[in-house]
């Protein structure tokens, strides 16, 4: 298990259920993700993710653009 604090910098596919937005990674699994910014353009595309993680399978993103 990924300790909290640790950053996180990976791809996948950006994902949109309900109002929340997803990142299911290209490694197995997904993150929620906590955005400053609503990437609506990149939703069902490949993109690479950087932030921290602050709980268990939630990134506070510094970043999502395309892969």
């Amino acid at each position: 298990m990924t300790t909290i604090g640790t950053k996180v910098d990976e791809t996948g596919t950006l994902i949109r259920d309900g109002g929340a937005f997803f990142l299911r990674r290209d490694l197995g699994g997904r993150y929620q993700l906590e955005l400053q910014r609503t990437p609506v353009d990149l939703v069902e595309k490949r993109v690479r993710l950087v932030g921290t993680l602050v709980a268990p399978d939630l990134v506070n993103a510094d970043g999502v653009a395309p892969a």
